[in-house]
């Protein structure tokens, strides 16, 4: 059966978190505390299908490994990530899941990851992670209190629009999109084309693009066939093949409830797993047919990394991104294709 609110394939990505950071956080444990009493922790989960979500039932499946290296997991399955992000800020989760998005709140650098257009694909998001798993970036990942244990791939974010002739920038103006209204990037973004935003959510976006309510709205692959956006695309629309963002998952944690070590090790091994994540994501993206795929001419993607760098920059200078991580991820994208127009000038965002 599929899923009705989210996709599971996107559940089996997040599950990535779960699974490299729980060993790892009761490993570390056991060799602080050796000889100590068996350790409660709280992990908090966002699956908008709850309890009986796929992502809290895979969870689950990591509770006796903890328990063995001597942490007993107490998980709570939250079907709103805004509650799970304030229980967690008010100190009820000694560790969360989050998507980055969400997570911005607790650390601006790991939150402007998804910043529109900042990272064109895999070989950049791949540098990226290989990038921050480095321990010398760890002082990037804490603020505070908080410290960003683990960053993980949901994929890009594509268009999908339900006609294929809106295929330019210009051709956004005063289309309906459905817009995460909590997140000020994507308001952003919609509104500087020109195009209304109709306020949506993670759990009803899918049918508000797929009953004909809005004319667009995004998501990354792996969203596309659990929640039947091929409804909304057929028979005359199409998936933009261009990445607005990547969207990821972040594992954050209270630093003062877990060793020193924790988040190293749990970032020491996800890296080892990148492979199979992108696994994932490649199916997904293989999933959807060619003939649904709309590759843009090189004017219009150029005049889109022109509209999300424009976007970038005042967000940028509005404080909600993080300067260090555009400016990091800015270097990727030159390193990786140095001919890009934005390269010519070693200043710049």
């Amino acid at each position: 059966m599929k899923p009705i609110t989210f996709p599971h394939r996107v559940a089996l990505a997040a599950t990535f978190c779960v699974s490299l950071s729980l060993p790892s956080l009761g490993h570390a444990q056991t060799n602080a505390e050796a000889g100590a009493d068996i350790l409660e922790r709280s992990f908090c989960v966002f699956d908008p299908v709850g309890a009986s979500g796929p992502l809290f039932a895979i969870t689950k499946t990591f509770q006796p490994v903890a328990l063995k290296s001597g942490i007993k997991l107490n998980l709570s399955a939250y079907t709103d990530e805004k509650v799970a992000a304030e229980d967690f800020k008010a100190g009820q989760c000694d560790a969360v899941l989050l998507t980055g998005t969400r997570a911005r709140e607790f650390n601006k650098f790991t939150g402007s990851l998804e910043a529109m257009g900042a990272v064109p694909g895999e070989e950049e998001m791949r540098l990226l992670y290989n990038t921050l798993s480095q321990p010398k970036a760890r002082p990037l990942l804490i603020d505070g209190q908080y410290e960003v244990a683990g960053v993980f791939p949901g994929g890009a974010i594509y268009l999908h629009t339900r006609d294929r002739s809106i295929d330019s920038v210009e051709k956004l103006q005063g289309k309906r999109i459905a817009t995460l209204d909590y997140d000020q990037a994507s308001v952003r973004m919609v509104r500087h084309v020109g195009a209304s935003v109709v306020g949506s959510n993670s759990a009803n976006f899918a049918g508000k693009f797929n009953n004909g309510s809005v004319d667009l709205a995004y998501a990354p692959a792996v969203a596309y066939t659990p929640l039947e956006l091929y409804k909304g695309v057929e028979p005359d629309g199409a998936v933009v093949k261009y990445a607005l963002g990547y969207m990821n998952f972040q594992v954050i944690i209270h630093r003062d409830r877990f060793p020193e070590s924790a988040g190293q090790m749990v970032r020491d091994e996800s890296i080892k797993r990148l492979d199979e994540a992108y696994e994932i994501i490649a199916q997904a993206e293989a999933g959807i047919p060619e003939a649904v795929w709309m590759n843009l001419p090189q004017e219009d993607t150029a005049e889109y990394d022109k509209m999300l760098r424009k976007v970038r920059l005042s967000l940028l200078e509005d404080g909600i991104y993080d300067e260090r991580a555009i400016k990091l991820m800015k270097a990727i994208r030159c390193r990786v294709d140095a001919t890009r127009s934005e390269c010519a000038s070693v200043a710049g965002n």
